[in-house]
Order: C-alpha cells, then structure tokens, then sequence
C-alpha cells in the first residue's frame, strides 16, 4: 500500500518575480466605473503582481477630469507613498487616460525625479477615434449625460470635482496629435515602454459584444483595436507588442471564465518585463 506522503501533490506556487523598485498602476478614464464592480480600478492586476512578490499599489484618483487634473492626483499619490514608505522611486505602469496623465506629469510636474519607467497600456498616445464619438452625441443627450457621469464621479471620488466631457475632449485624434504631444516631450531619465491591444473586428480574439459597434468604427477609422484604442495609437517609446485583449479585460473587469488566465498571462509578462527594466 501506497504512503499518504507518495500521493500527495505538491501544491503549485506561483514563482517570484523580483522586481527593484515599487510599481505604481495608474488606471484610466472610466476607471471609476469598475469601482462600481471591483474593490478599486487596477485593484485585481496589483493583487496579481503582490502575490508574485512585487511592491505594487493600485490607489483612486478623480475618475473624470483633464489631464492636468489627473496629473495632480497622480502627484499627490506619488509623494504620500513616498512620504509612508520612504521610496525615491517608480515603475509606472498606466492604463488608458492614465499614460496621458503620467507623461504631463513627468514632463510638466517634475515626476521624473520620482518614476524609473513609465509603461502604458493601452493609452490613446495619438487619440481615439471613441472621444469624437462621444463628442458627436446629439445635445440633448449629451447634456444629461454628462450630468450623469459627473454625479457618479461624485459619489465615487469627492476630494476632486468630475468633469467628464473636458477629459474626453482631451482624448481626441486632434488634441492630442496637435496640441498634447507637441508640447509633452519624453524625459530623458525615463525609460518609455508600450503594450497595444486588439480584440473583435480584424483578429481572432473574441469580444464582448456591448463593445462591437464601437470596434467596429474604430477599426474603420484606426486599425485594430480594443474597442476604445487602436493598436496604432497605443504605441509609445519601446513598443513590447500587442495584448489579445479587450480594453475592459485589460483591468480584469468582466473576463469571461475561459480568459481568466489568457488576462493572467498577460499580467504576469508586463510584470516580467518589468523586472528587466
């Protein structure tokens, strides 16, 4: 008869990733949104990277604003964990709005002294054709809508005051390609890394069907997408390559059973690469 012992199986434990500097996730636009079904935006991909050994922290910020707005936060951010923990240094990695947020704030806010490397995932670095979609709603809905978004900014976030259409005025093809990168140069002391993404129209992969319409103007005007950002405007500095996933799965909000660990995957190569900055 066999031994108890010789049957069992070890338990699997995921391997350490080693990674020299705490990792800070700046969440995007609609971030405030996922509060609604997560514990905060980002929170799940920070719990991820926690329990392969990194120091990672996934804090809130004002869900609908402008990128300056947004940058303060950030900042804000930046100096209490600083302050707390008595760190010099980030690896930033952003998703969305927040790569636009981070890159004014290292290039207007002196957040170089403060990040190592800013990874964007997913953020719209030439715009989005979804922000002129947006903007093309019809006044009457608009108004109210508007309305809407800024009263659950509210009730998500009160220290900073929402302003929703001023953020996705700022997410256009035309704002961002004429006056944000103009003006927004790259540090020189930090080192720019990229993921895109591409799901539904033009790919393989599969895609929430409340997002089809939109992928599918997107992908008419841009290219592949994820269904809010094309592969082509995702790309900035060191471009690592492009993620099988849709926009909302990036934050691990509505993954389908079967993706789970496709959405793991993924998160656990950004955070090996990471550990080779």
């Amino acid at each position: 008869m066999p031994s108890i012992t010789a049957t069992i199986k070890p338990y699997p434990q995921p391997d350490i990733i080693q990674v020299e500097l705490p990792i800070l996730m700046c969440h995007g636009y609609a971030g405030g949104v996922s509060a609604l079904i997560s514990h905060a935006p980002l929170h799940e991909p920070c719990m991820l990277f926690r329990s392969r050994g990194a120091v990672a922290f996934a804090p809130n910020i004002v869900p609908y604003a402008s990128i300056e707005t947004r940058a303060e936060e950030w900042m804000t951010r930046i100096h209490a964990l600083q302050q707390q923990y008595g760190f010099e240094k980030f690896h930033v990695i952003a998703h969305s709005m927040g790569g636009l947020d981070m890159r004014y704030a290292i290039a207007k806010m002196d957040a170089a002294s403060s990040v190592a490397s800013l990874t964007t995932i997913a953020s719209p670095h030439q715009g989005t054709t979804m922000a002129e979609l947006v903007l093309k709603t019809p006044g009457p809905l608009r108004g109210p809508m508007k309305q809407f978004f800024d009263w659950m900014g509210a009730q998500m976030y009160a220290e900073a005051k929402s302003d929703s259409l001023a953020a996705v005025e700022q997410l256009t093809r035309e704002y961002v390609q004429e006056e944000f990168n103009p003006t927004i140069a790259d540090h020189p002391d930090v080192a720019y890394y990229s993921y895109s993404a591409a799901t539904g129209k033009g790919t393989d992969e599969p895609l929430n069907p409340i997002y089809s319409i939109q992928n599918g103007l997107i992908y008419d005007q841009e290219g592949p997408n994820d269904g809010f950002v094309s592969v082509d405007s995702a790309k900035w500095g060191h471009h690592h390559g492009t993620m099988p996933i849709g926009h909302i799965e990036q934050t691990m909000i509505q993954v389908a059973g079967g993706r789970k660990k496709l959405v793991d995957k993924v998160w656990v190569d950004v955070l090996t690469a990471i550990s080779q900055y």
